[in-house]
């Protein structure tokens, strides 16, 4: 290996002195220049000491005619750099080593949050395997910087990660909403083709966008209610509502032949989108009267009406927790909810 830990080392590129903070794989190496980290393959630096002793010696053997102040040249000013703004990713960067075959393989996978705006956020970040948090942190990012998480393990990946992230401005800002939650789920194939599409392009990472502007506030509209009551229309209050809300349950069965008679005929699709919807429509009565859990029947089968419940319940504040387990009246065929009411 070329490099070590603590080498001293200058980017070719812009002639920069820095050092070798990591040994990420036998192509790149992790680099320090001016207090900020980042990747670097090791065609794009060297060792200081040749630019160093070069430098010296042009000095020393070019003599510098004499300049007389009327001859100086006015510097032309240089064009300022504007930085474009492109969103807040997550930045996956897989860490490579041999194996006794000699061949690439993926240790794990450093997490980064990058800022591509001209905003400052805090953020609150949480990282799931199959629905049980392993990594939580709060924190805050600055315009236009990058902020290290934390590790994976490679062989985690096939619990399938998602990164979820509820965002909010650094300084509140009454136009933009109080905060906003963005989650991404990676699939283990989805990850290989990515990681193998960035070894064939030479690319130093794998990027998932999170969004590309912090969204607005939109003002509640303001409706007159004194035509409707006029015409007899009952307008309640906003305290009496759950009073004249259709009751809610405790549990709720999904199976199609529990919600519609005339089913055989139905594609899965369809299917799905029935009981989807039907579990939807719990779910809100559920929060709606502020009750302290719901227990949904899916069944086994294939597990895709799970999975979409779970989908659909990971990003709601309303939602505790939630869990999968053997109980004797259902087998694993139930997801018991709990409300953070």
């Amino acid at each position: 290996m070329k490099y070590e830990v603590g080498d001293e080392i200058i980017v070719l590129i812009s002639n920069e002195e820095g050092r070798v903070v990591e040994i990420m794989n036998d192509k790149m190496v992790m680099i320090e220049v001016r207090g900020v980290n980042f990747p670097a393959y090791m065609d794009q630096i060297d060792f200081p000491y040749f630019y160093r002793f070069s430098k010296k010696k042009v000095v020393e053997e070019v003599k510098k005619p004499k300049v007389f102040l009327d001859n100086i040249p006015k510097e032309k000013p240089q064009p300022t750099k504007i930085k474009t703004e492109d969103g807040v990713w997550v930045v996956l960067m897989p860490k490579f080593s041999l194996d006794e075959f000699n061949d690439e393989v993926v240790d794990l996978l450093k997490i980064y949050l990058v800022n591509k705006t001209n905003t400052n956020y805090s953020f609150v970040y949480k990282q799931q395997f199959l629905n049980s948090i392993n990594f939580e942190i709060h924190n805050q990012i600055g315009a236009f910087q990058d902020f290290y998480l934390h590790d994976i393990e490679f062989e985690k990946v096939n619990d399938t990660p998602t990164f979820l992230v509820d965002f909010a401005l650094a300084i509140p800002d009454k136009k933009k909403v109080a905060h906003f939650e963005t989650s991404i789920k990676i699939k283990p194939k989805q990850l290989f083709q990515r990681i193998e599409e960035m070894k064939d392009k030479n690319l130093p990472s794998i990027t998932y966008k999170l969004f590309d502007v912090y969204p607005d506030h939109i003002p509640e509209e303001k409706f007159e209610l004194s035509p409707l009551t006029s015409k007899g229309f009952k307008v309640y209050e906003v305290g009496d509502t759950r009073k004249n809300l259709e009751p809610s349950r405790s549990v709720v069965d999904l199976h199609i032949e529990k919600l519609i008679d005339d089913w055989k005929g139905l594609s899965n699709r369809q299917i799905l989108d029935i009981q989807l919807t039907e579990f939807e429509k719990w779910f809100d009565l559920a929060v709606a009267h502020r009750q302290s859990s719901l227990i949904v029947i899916h069944g086994i089968g294939k597990g895709r009406l799970k999975e979409d419940i779970h989908d659909f319940l990971k990003p709601k504040k309303q939602v505790k927790s939630f869990i999968n387990k053997y109980d004797s009246r259902f087998g694993y065929g139930a997801t018991e909810i709990l409300f953070a009411f």
